[in-house]
């Protein structure tokens, strides 16, 4: 008998699968970088802020390609042509699509440096001069600063038969010298003259301040000074070209975790072989090139024409971080107001947090309030004499960690202190790898996570002993245990001492460092599937109470959406007429307000001065409002491959101060945009509204709250 709710629901979800009602996850992210491009185009931003977003859209486009870019190629170069992307294009159709994206934005981002932050610094009396600007004076002081300071460091590198073209340092700044040969016949480069390649130290400052007689600061580029004063380097010679270029190379790792007798050691191995993996771009400097040099550098790199940038502005703005940081100690006034992170409002600075947690669960709001509590609470229970266990998770922690301080201490003291330390955090496994042996040495036992998985979770646990009873505190949190970018990343901590959140925290503990069979929880819901399935759920109980009582609501904010499976029950509840607002910051492969499809799905993106990293999920539920935090994005990796955390907030008032969180970032209408039915994100019109900009608002708040207590 054939089954017609079956059937039914399968001719909904294969129409629920047509690619036009899906981003391509690339191209959405390349949306994102604009979005970030677009805030140092707007001229309510600080000037010094400008420029910092300007090499953040420069540090993302070169992560984008060393693992997005690349591992397509890798695609390409399987022959490998499927359309099994959601939006239904082949990795050709990707890399071509994503080659015609890039290189509009980095026209505007070149255009953006060159003819408007440039001169704005430039009435700033700040100057980027070049070296026919120089004074007599200057150009003394470049010469000898290059005798000096830089001579000494360079290594010219001869490109011939007996030494051939040199495997160049990812990310690393070069140039190409082009030295006149008597004889007329081409060198074996193909190029007329000779060929020696220079690495531009990065050991040294990017830029150079000149010495000025005024109240200017003026500087010049290092690559400029070297290009200039190259001759000093092949003597004998006469330089005919000097070309600038940058290679950007595939930086991800492939581990063979199952073969390997120890994880470290092969991490290791595989760290000493990213910085040379194969060219997947390559920048060259418009007035600083040569087109014979250009056609070579193809040729070694096998690098294809739409993955070469010509561009007017210096090469990798990322120098931009460290001299917006050199700038602002002369002009203050350019920057951004500083904020100081401030004292929770459910914590008072004399009041100790273990005995605060055994009174009422904490919930902080970072970095609006200060990550110091989650610090003190690792710092304090090493000390405490009570104290039996530490237990905790670190993905990414910063350089010198007091975190990391704290749980040595906590060894040194005696205490078990068990430590996951992800060595397969990307970008951070070699700082991961000494942190890991560090923490081994103090007596820690560290462990590092399961095969195949890498542990996006973050969470701790102290078990401590008062009075002959157990007592057990657990922080779980939306972000890294790491108090630099606490300062400049939206995360939520949450800590609580309830029984079945320490029982939970245990039995996770065990089953990441023993061999046990995956446990049940009482509250947490634990990936890979587990959350998967648990928001599919609480979807489709979002749809049950709809059709009962006509309120249904949704409200999820997070980094990414890139799951098929959750996109599909969303465009599903959407059908079934629930309200669904979405914070997504960056890729969002759903596309809303299709009709008949997502018409009832809003989709934006904040970005701000504070990247939005919280992840936080809201079912109404008819009134029983559900509230969830989460490590994990609803992203296919994050469901399936990685070992996350989704944890429920069960109290009404922090349930209540999350929701108005929330409804305060869909106010905004300063920093938000919208996503429209064809996948373009456009600024919200404020019309008669009044301006509401979230950041600005959680920050004033911050300082309120602090007012009110004193």
């Amino acid at each position: 008998m054939v089954n017609v709710e079956k059937l039914d629901r399968m001719d909904k979800e294969n129409e629920l699968t047509n690619p036009a009602y899906y981003n391509n996850r690339e191209l959405s992210w390349l949306a994102f970088n604009q979005r970030v491009l677009e805030e140092a185009i707007d001229k309510r931003n600080a000037l010094l802020e400008r420029l910092k977003f300007l090499a953040i859209f420069s540090s993302n486009l070169d992560e984008f390609f060393m693992v997005r870019v690349a591992g397509i190629k890798d695609q390409v170069k399987a022959s490998f042509n499927k359309r099994e992307n959601k939006a239904g294009l082949t990795p050709k159709q990707q890399l071509s699509a994503i080659a015609i994206k890039n290189h509009e934005l980095i026209k505007v981002q070149c255009e953006t440096y060159m003819h408007t932050l440039l001169p704005l610094l430039k009435k700033e009396q700040i100057n980027f001069i070049s070296i026919k600007e120089l004074t007599t004076h200057q150009h003394e002081f470049l010469e000898s600063y290059f005798i000096d300071q830089v001579f000494p460091v360079l290594t010219p590198m001869a490109v011939d038969a007996y030494r051939p073209f040199p495997i160049l340092l990812n990310k690393s700044l070069n140039l190409a010298v082009v030295l006149k040969e008597d004889r007329e016949e081409q060198q074996v480069t193909g190029i007329k003259g000779r060929l020696a390649i220079v690495q531009v130290p990065a050991v040294l400052e990017r830029y150079i301040e000149l010495p000025t007689n005024s109240l200017e600061r003026s500087f010049v580029l290092l690559e400029e000074v070297i290009a200039h004063f190259i001759q000093q380097l092949f003597n004998g010679y006469e330089v005919a070209s000097v070309t600038q270029f940058r290679i950007t190379r595939n930086a991800d790792m492939t581990i063979h975790e199952e073969g390997a007798r120890d994880l470290l050691k092969e991490i290791e191995k595989e760290l000493k072989k990213r910085k040379w993996g194969a060219a997947v771009r390559l920048e060259v400097k418009a007035s600083y090139y040569d087109e014979q040099v250009l056609a070579y550098l193809k040729q070694v790199l096998d690098i294809h024409t739409k993955d070469v940038y010509v561009v007017d502005s210096p090469l990798d703005l990322t120098m931009l971080f460290s001299f917006c940081d050199k700038i602002k100690v002369t002009h203050e006034h350019l920057g951004v107001e500083m904020f100081i992170p401030q004292p929770p409002q459910d914590l008072a600075s004399d009041e100790d947090i273990f005995e605060k947690l055994l009174e009422q669960d904490l919930l902080f709001h970072h970095p609006y309030e200060s990550f110091e509590p989650v610090v003190d609470f690792v710092a304090d229970a090493a000390e405490d004499s009570d104290v039996l266990a530490i237990k905790q998770t670190l993905y990414r922690v910063s350089g010198d960690s007091p975190v990391i301080k704290a749980l040595q201490r906590a060894a040194e003291n005696g205490k078990q202190v068990t430590v996951l330390v992800e060595l397969k955090a990307r970008f951070d496994e070699e700082k991961n790898v000494q942190w890991a042996k560090e923490l081994e040495k103090a007596g820690c036992h560290v462990i590092y996570g399961m095969t195949h998985l890498k542990t996006h979770s973050k969470i701790t646990l102290v078990v401590r002993k008062r009075h002959n009873r157990i007592e057990r505190f657990v922080h779980l949190g939306t972000g890294n245990y790491n108090d630099a970018t606490a300062k400049i990343y939206t995360d939520i901590s949450y800590l609580t001492s309830k029984r079945q959140f320490g029982i939970d925290a245990t039995n996770f503990f065990n089953y990441l460092s023993g061999y046990t069979q995956k446990p049940s929880y009482h509250h947490l819901s634990v990936a890979p599937f587990d959350i998967r399935d648990d928001f599919l759920a609480l979807i489709d109980k979002e749809i049950v109470c709809h059709q009962k009582h006509g309120n249904g609501r949704i409200i999820a904010k997070m980094n990414s959406l890139t799951d098929k499976v959750l996109i599909m029950k969303l465009y599903e509840a959407s059908q079934a007429g629930v309200s669904i607002d979405l914070i997504v910051r960056g890729t969002c492969c759903l596309r809303p307000k299709i009709k008949g499809v997502s018409e009832n799905i809003r989709v934006r993106s904040i970005i701000g001065r504070f990247l939005e990293h919280s992840r936080i999920y809201t079912f109404h539920h008819n009134g029983e409002k559900k509230v969830y935090f989460s490590s994990a994005d609803m992203m296919t990796r994050n469901m399936v491959k990685r070992v996350e955390i989704l944890f429920p907030i069960l109290e009404e008032p922090l349930k209540n101060r999350t929701l108005k969180w929330l409804d305060l970032m869909l106010e905004d209408n300063i920093k938000a945009r919208e996503q429209d039915a064809n996948g373009n994100y456009y600024y919200l019109q404020q019309g008669r509204q009044e301006a509401v900009d979230s950041q600005k608002i959680f920050r004033q708040l911050a300082y309120q709250v602090m007012e009110d207590e004193e």
